[in-house]
């Protein structure tokens, strides 16, 4: 696969090529590959936006919105980058800059350049705000004839792909890949941890590592944790984003300002999954979580909203706990697992052995595949 050039392409650099694609970067440009990224450069100071086994790299300022000037900017950009770029393969992701960069990439493709896109969680799905479905699903049956692969993460959008979508060929891909060994292995660091955090040994602590987003459904913990009398429940939320001060005002509004912990963007997540006791994530939309992922490869059990992608990974009563989208379930599902540590143990080892298939090392294995497939 030498001597070939590649294309990665996202909304932005930070949140999306950074945390996900560096291993698939560094794959590819160790096999010689000359490797390029474009991208929103996100980081608060945009010195700091340097991308590893990246040769070249391309700020175009993508909108989150479909409906923003910036992406006729964007796809003007991306156009310029692709029709001199000469480019062998493009991979992109996140559904706007993969719509533009399908369309710009259409007189490339005639020139035998591949184009490949990962649906990292299709914004339509079973129960989703009938906007979603008017504005997403034409644009990705649209791009789809422009498309060589299509990758999915999770069952139900490869299931939906099969039956509505024209891409070349659509292929099933296990998520990124979480790194096991990185969260394992720190039990012996759990009490230094949760003394630094201000918890006592007895405390039962829940943890959620999710940007603060409405999706993300934090309200939702707080609600259910108002619920739960007992003063030794804690929750822990690392992670910032636009719903950070509405769920501390929500927090000072339920009177929870002593139980839950508000910790940040944390460097420090496999210690903090070390300290919990169990992980609650009951988000309204995944593709495929990796901080879930990353739970169970730390050995704890779940409390999950029954969602696409969430079930790919759980299953209720053998690797953690399903909670409808009410606070009083959750509440239930919290209250379950405080008083069952056998339970707690039992779900915490079977989510670390059914993670394995989803290591990186797996999915780096599938993607070389497919790399070399359209490659060749």
């Amino acid at each position: 696969m030498t001597g070939k050039k590649v294309l990665f392409v996202a909304t932005v650099v930070k949140t999306h090529i950074v945390q996900f694609h560096i291993p698939y970067l560094k794959m590819l440009h160790d096999a010689g590959w000359e490797t390029a990224v474009a991208a929103k450069n996100d980081y608060d100071d945009p010195k700091d936006c340097v991308i590893p086994y990246c040769d070249h790299y391309f700020p175009v300022s993508f909108g989150r919105s479909p409906f923003t000037r910036d992406n006729l900017r964007a796809y003007r950009e991306l156009k310029r980058i692709i029709n001199t770029g000469d480019f062998d393969m493009i991979h992109c992701h996140t559904p706007v800059a993969a719509f533009l960069t399908r369309l710009a990439a259409r007189g490339a493709r005639k020139k035998g350049c591949k184009v490949l896109y990962t649906a990292h969680g299709y914004h339509f799905y079973k129960g989703a705000p009938l906007l979603n479905w008017l504005l997403f699903f034409p644009a990705e049956w649209f791009a789809s004839f422009f498309t060589d692969v299509l990758i999915t993460i999770n069952r139900e959008d490869y299931e939906f792909s099969k039956k509505y979508f024209h891409a070349r060929r659509l292929e099933y891909v296990r998520g990124v890949g979480v790194r096991l060994e990185r969260f394992q292995n720190h039990s012996g660091e759990r009490d230094a941890v949760r003394t630094s955090l201000g918890l006592q040994e007895d405390d039962f602590v829940l943890l959620s590592v999710a940007e603060m987003t409405k999706n993300k459904n934090h309200r939702m913990m707080l609600e259910a944790l108002a619920r739960i009398p007992d003063q030794k429940v804690h929750l822990l939320c690392a992670g910032r984003g636009q719903e950070l001060e509405n769920n501390k005002a929500l927090c000072q509004e339920l009177g929870l300002e002593d139980r839950v912990h508000f910790l940040g963007y944390r460097s420090d997540v496999p210690m903090l999954y070390a300290a919990a006791d169990a992980f609650l994530f009951i988000s309204f939309r995944e593709g495929l979580s990796l901080s879930l992922m990353e739970a169970m490869s730390s050995g704890l059990p779940s409390i999950v909203s029954p969602i696409r992608g969430n079930v790919d990974l759980i299953s209720d009563g053998k690797e953690g706990i399903y909670a409808r989208l009410d606070p009083q379930s959750v509440a239930g599902a919290i209250t379950a697992l405080r008083s069952n540590p056998s339970l707690r143990a039992q779900l915490g080892a079977a989510a670390r052995e059914k993670v394995q298939a989803f290591s990186l090392d797996t999915v780096e294995k599938r993607m070389e595949e497919i790399y070399r497939s359209v490659s060749e």
